[in-house]
């Protein structure tokens, strides 16, 4: 019964779709300059339609209806409520699901935002965006379809896979897809800007609500999910350049430079051209790491599928996508002259552009150079953090620098800013960076600088936080957005530098004697709890520095369904250090592998990223121009 529900519900949204872009094309050409009440309604009733089957199938896992295929493969009547829910979203079927809401979500609000302005390039937009939900719609019934049946209905489904049994990643594909999902809509609207000639301020002004949205939303997202990888899966650390985290990194490099651009165009007719390629590469990029997520092509704990006919169809929509955007672009290409004064506020918005797009550069070709070499040679090699530190981090020394001076300068003027006082605080900075210094040898001359530096945007970003509350101001969001990033760096910078780790093997009742450390394995118990059965090991970790004692107890859990071994960390989580520590068994042996790890700072850095996001929400909530 749900499934011929939940299908008729996507038929429906599908047809609304097709109306959608149907109507759009035939009333662009009428001289009314109101948009139809028609409109409104066809996209409510869409939006009405996909959440409805969307709730259908987050019903088949509520209540364990294991007649779905989808239900039944991911998940189990012994499964927490809480993962049953998220499980919905915890496959390919349902994600994509979730994704097409999204899309429907934006189209619908973007078509209610600002009701009585630019009927053409609204409707233009509503077509793209249509075009773009169809194209997913299509895959979904015909390729990916959640509302398939089995016949007949087993009693019990194969559960979910252990990994994803978690808070954190039941809450990170909703936030990640709200951010990179939702910069379909500015694709959309470059698109329809290009159609439509539309003036490059009223453009700008337009769109960058909508990507301070997916901007704040893609780096929450990226911040849970960088969250989930330290404690879940046992690698220690806040970012493993993993294929699939870069996926998610790549959109919101573009996200950035996209925003920043935007300010510039909002006060003069430049970079318009650029503000429309960011807007359908952002989108672009997005679907590329969807493709490479869902194709089978990535090897990773992220993926999704191994399904070659899925990547075939995303595909095939990614060149569709890239030959419409390429068409519209050459027939319709602005012609604009952009002069900027060199130290002037636009200058530092291009030079942050630029920065922007060699980041992502470089991670694309981290990301795709294995997979290209793999193809042409049948070579498997893998890019780890050596390379991505040795080609980013000497950029990371400038890029600060002008994220400090840039907010200083002045828009269309070339006048230097205090330079006595820039002159103080990088000095100052320098000053606690060689206190820091004294009690800690190993740090690079790069890492050094990047200290320094990184220093000099969190005293910068505090004084123009003064300074806004001071004046009363509206750059509130920037100073918080910048300070949060300049915590990042330094708090990520001291952490290479400080942490530690240790590889041993051990076994019950034996201590390992480390520099600063002492490690007795007490003892093992085995518990078991609702789906899966745990061998919790008992540590007692001694501070030999600071006379400190606590225990640590990670565990090796075996789930019933489906039959998964996974490793839990065992994390002391402190404001300034984390102490971590894995074991794994070692077969036909008594002993186990222990990885211990000292971690500082590492609640520093995610809340540093929630400051950053925090800057975005503050932006939409404020309304803030400037």
């Amino acid at each position: 019964m749900l499934s011929k529900i939940g299908i008729l519900s996507t038929l429906i949204s599908t047809i609304l779709s097709f109306l959608l872009v149907y109507q759009s094309f035939s009333e662009v050409k009428s001289k009314n300059n109101i948009i139809s009440k028609k409109f409104y309604y066809l996209s409510f009733y869409q939006l009405l339609f996909i959440i409805f089957s969307f709730l259908i199938l987050l019903f088949g896992y509520i209540f364990s209806d294991f007649s779905l295929i989808n239900v039944y493969e991911n998940s189990h009547t012994t499964k927490p409520l809480f993962y049953k829910i998220t499980g919905t979203w915890g496959n390919h079927e349902g994600s994509l699901l979730l994704w097409i809401n999204i899309m429907v979500l934006f189209s619908f609000l973007f078509l209610v935002y600002k009701k009585n302005t630019e009927k053409k390039f609204k409707l233009f937009t509503l077509i793209f965006q249509n075009i773009l939900i169809l194209f997913f719609l299509i895959f979904l019934l015909t390729n990916s379809n959640p509302f398939s049946e089995i016949y007949p209905a087993p009693s019990q489904g194969m559960g979910l896979n252990p990994i994803l049994q978690d808070p954190a990643l039941g809450i990170h594909p909703p936030l990640l897809y709200l951010g990179f999902v939702s910069s379909s809509i500015y694709f959309s609207a470059a698109l329809a800007s290009l159609i439509c000639r539309l003036e490059a301020n009223v453009f700008a002004k337009f769109i960058k609500l909508w990507v301070v949205i997916s901007w704040s939303f893609q780096t929450l997202g990226i911040l849970v999910g960088s969250i989930w990888a330290y404690y879940e899966l046992g690698w220690g650390g806040y970012w493993f350049w993993d294929p699939v985290e870069n996926s998610s990194l790549m959109p919101w490099f573009l996200m950035t430079a996209l925003f920043h651009s935007l300010l510039v165009l909002e006060k003069k007719n430049g970079l318009y051209a650029w503000v429309l390629i960011l807007s359908i590469l952002t989108f672009i990029m997005s679907v590329t790491g969807t493709f490479l997520v869902r194709s089978g092509i990535l090897n990773s704990v992220h993926t999704f599928a191994n399904d070659p006919s899925r990547g075939l169809f995303i595909l095939i929509f990614l060149a569709f996508m890239i030959s419409m955007s390429l068409i519209i672009l050459f027939k319709y290409f602005p012609n604009e002259k952009n002069n900027f004064l060199f130290l002037s506020k636009e200058s530092f918005v291009l030079f942050n552009n630029w920065f922007m797009i060699f980041f992502l550069t470089v991670v694309l070709i981290g990301t795709l150079y294995p997979l290209f070499l793999e193809v042409l040679s049948k070579e498997k090699v893998s890019v780890g953090p050596a390379y991505y530190n040795i080609v980013l981090a000497p950029f990371i020394v400038p890029f600060l620098f002008l994220m400090s001076y840039g907010p200083q300068s002045k828009w269309f003027s070339s006048k230097l800013v205090d330079v006595k006082k820039m002159f103080f605080i990088i000095l100052l900075s320098f000053s606690l960076v060689f206190i820091f210094a004294n009690f800690e040898k190993d740090s690079s001359f790069i890492t050094t600088l990047i200290l320094v530096f990184s220093i000099y945007l969190i005293l910068q970003s505090f004084l123009d936080l003064y300074t806004s509350i001071k004046n009363n101001s509206f750059n509130l969001s920037r100073s918080i957005s910048h300070l949060g990033f300049g915590m990042l760096i330094f708090f990520i910078s001291t952490n290479n530098i400080l942490s530690t780790e240790s590889n041993f093997n051990l076994k019950v009742g034996e201590t390992k004697k480390l520099t600063n450390y002492s490690i007795k394995f007490n003892n093992l118990k085995i518990l078991k709890e609702k789906n899966y059965e745990t061998l919790v090991g008992n540590f007692l970790i001694t501070d030999i520095k600071n006379y400190k004692e606590e225990n640590l107890k990670p565990e090796i859990r075996v789930y019933n369904q489906p039959k998964i071994v996974t490793y839990e960390s065992s994390i002391k989580s402190k404001i300034l250090s984390d102490t971590y520590l894995t074991m794994s068994n070692l077969a036909g042996s008594e002993f186990y592998s222990i990885r211990f790890q000292t971690k500082p700072f590492m609640n520093l850095i995610w809340i540093s990223v929630l400051i950053i996001s925090a800057g975005g929400f503050l932006r939409i909530l404020r309304r803030e121009n400037k």
